[in-house]
Order: C-alpha cells, then sequence, then structure tokens
C-alpha cells in the first residue's frame, strides 16, 4: 500500500503517495482527479523494482491550493515535478502523466529533458505550439459554449462542480459526456453534458467515489480550474519552445472512445517526439484510461520502463 507524507516543493507544500524503491517513477494525474487515480499502478510498478510516487498536484487535494490564479500557469506546474524529484533526493524520473497531467510531463520533458529519463503521456498528446492564442482557436472551431470557454468564468464552473460533489464524479466519471464535446450553453453548464448513471461502470466502484469526494473537501474545484484559467497564458509563456523537440525516449496511451482524440488529435507525436518508443489505443477505452484498463497500461509502462 503507498504511503503518505508532505514535502515542501516550489514554495508549497504538497502532498505525495509512494510505493516502492528503485528508479523513480511520477505519476501526474488530471482533472478532477488525484493521486487517487493511480491506485491501480503502485502495486505492479513497485513490485517490479521502481519508486512509484504519485503527488495530488497544485491546487488539488492534499497539497496547497494558492489563490491567485496566475500562479497555475505551466511554468509552476513543471517547476513543482522539478522541485519534487529534487525534494524526493533524487535526479532523474519517468515522467507519466494523463489528462492535465499529460501537458505538465510533455513540457517536463521538453524544458528539463536532463531531469527526465522518458515519458508517458495518457489521453492528452504532445501537441505543436497553436499559431495563435488557442482559446480563440477553440471558440471558433466549437463555439463560445466549449466546456474549456466555461470553465474560464470565474466562480461558475467552481460553483457548479462543489455543490454536490458526489453526484460531480458520479457523473464525470461514471459516464461518457452525451451530445459533443460541449455544453448546450453556459446557464446550463457543464455537468448537464452527463446523464446521470444508474449504474457504475465495472472499474469504478461506490467506495472510489467517496474516496474523491473525501480528498476534495479542502481545496474544491478551484485549483483545478485554475489550471484552464492559464491556457492562454501558457501559450504566450511556452514561445521560447516554439519548433523545440522533446528528446527524452516516450510513449503515448490513449482509449479509441475518448472524447479528447475530438480535438487534441496525436498526429504530430513522432514528430514531436523523435525518440517515440510506442503509442497504444486501447479499443473500447474511454478518457480515464489507467482506471479503466489497468492491465493494458501496467503492461505498456512496465514494457516502457524496462527498455529505459
Amino acid at each position: 500500500m503507498p504511503q503518505h507524507r508532505e514535502l515542501s516543493v516550489n514554495g508549497i507544500t504538497m502532498h505525495v503517495a509512494e510505493q516502492g524503491r528503485g528508479p523513480l517513477v511520477l505519476l501526474l494525474h488530471g482533472f478532477p482527479e488525484s493521486w487517487y487515480s493511480w491506485r491501480h499502478q503502485f502495486g505492479p510498478l513497485a513490485e517490479a523494482g521502481y519508486r512509484v510516487v504519485a503527488p495530488d498536484q497544485r491546487g488539488y487535494g492534499g497539497t496547497d491550493r494558492p489563490e491567485d490564479v496566475d500562479a497555475y500557469t505551466i511554468l509552476h506546474l513543471v517547476g513543482d515535478v522539478v522541485g519534487l524529484i529534487a525534494a524526493l533526493g533524487e535526479r532523474e524520473a519517468v515522467v507519466v502523466g494523463h489528462d492535465w497531467g499529460a501537458p505538465v510531463a510533455w513540457h517536463t520533458a521538453l524544458m528539463r529533458p536532463d531531469l527526465v529519463r522518458g515519458v508517458v503521456g495518457l489521453s492528452v498528446p504532445a501537441v505543436p505550439r497553436a499559431s495563435r492564442p488557442p482559446l480563440r482557436l477553440l471558440r471558433e472551431q466549437f463555439g463560445d459554449d466549449f466546456y474549456q470557454l466555461y470553465f474560464q468564468r470565474p466562480g461558475v464552473a467552481d460553483a457548479e462542480l462543489g455543490r454536490d460533489p458526489r453526484a460531480t464524479f458520479r457523473r464525470v466519471l461514471g459516464r461518457a459526456p452525451d451530445g459533443g464535446t460541449a455544453p448546450d450553453s453556459p446557464a446550463t453548464g457543464f455537468l448537464d453534458r452527463f446523464a446521470e448513471p444508474r449504474v457504475l461502470p465495472p472499474w469504478l466502484t461506490e467506495a472510489d467515489v467517496d474516496a474523491f469526494v473525501d480528498q476534495y473537501r479542502r481545496n474544491g474545484f478551484t485549483g483545478g480550474l485554475n489550471w484552464y484559467r492559464n491556457i492562454d497564458r501558457n501559450w504566450e509563456l511556452t514561445a521560447p519552445w516554439d519548433g523545440a523537440v522533446i528528446t527524452p525516449p516516450g510513449m503515448f496511451i490513449d482509449g479509441d472512445q475518448d472524447v479528447v482524440r475530438g480535438f487534441m488529435p496525436a498526429d504530430a507525436l513522432p514528430r514531436l517526439v523523435p525518440n517515440l518508443r510506442s503509442v497504444h489505443h486501447l479499443a473500447g477505452c474511454g478518457h480515464w484510461t489507467q482506471q479503466e484498463r489497468p492491465r493494458e497500461v501496467n503492461g505498456a509502462l512496465l514494457e516502457f520502463l524496462s527498455g529505459l
């Protein structure tokens, strides 16, 4: 079972779960998740001889939630990974990220390849830097009601998701979205895209939902939403890396039913990650990759790790 502790990292106090000894593997969760989304990875990776560490990232769970929206840029998030590696007494790590954790993993490998033995993205591929501010492009492609645009409004999605956290997690984790990639309108909200599940899918239990709800009691959803509120700011800050490639060995895993495929294609991965070792598309798998299909994900991770 993973052990829990707090570390001083990049000016914040970070909660981490860790298990095993050996080369460091960092597991970075997405939204709305926590370290717990990697619950199926700790045992197999630790038993194979790795030190597995999954933090609650900035603004989530047991980790500090800075008040300033500007404290959630990609530079802060990469800085957290760099600081975490040092706080753990290590010099390098394999960095694995799912959903929002994937861009953090890709950018850590891009900006600090000296610290990254290998990089793995789940669901979200590395993508080229956009030609224009991303929110403008998303609005042109999907309209004003695209969920990432809805998330820009301070306090609105925060209140909606926090009104009944248990219902939020049952809907978002337990059912695929209905009707495309955006809410019908900002007035109807984000959760209206997700039908209330009568029965949870086999990979998700009521106890799992309880665990997520409990971990969101401290910080709520605002910290995670602030990551979305820096999308355009991140585009500005990453200009110095425009055209640069990710040099560490890489791997990508997604599900063929993942809605992210509709707006973040993986076509550019071989160009952006020239040392891309493998790509895995999991048939019948949705967005919550490592939770839905732990056996296949763990097998792919162990094969990738053994080749480094």
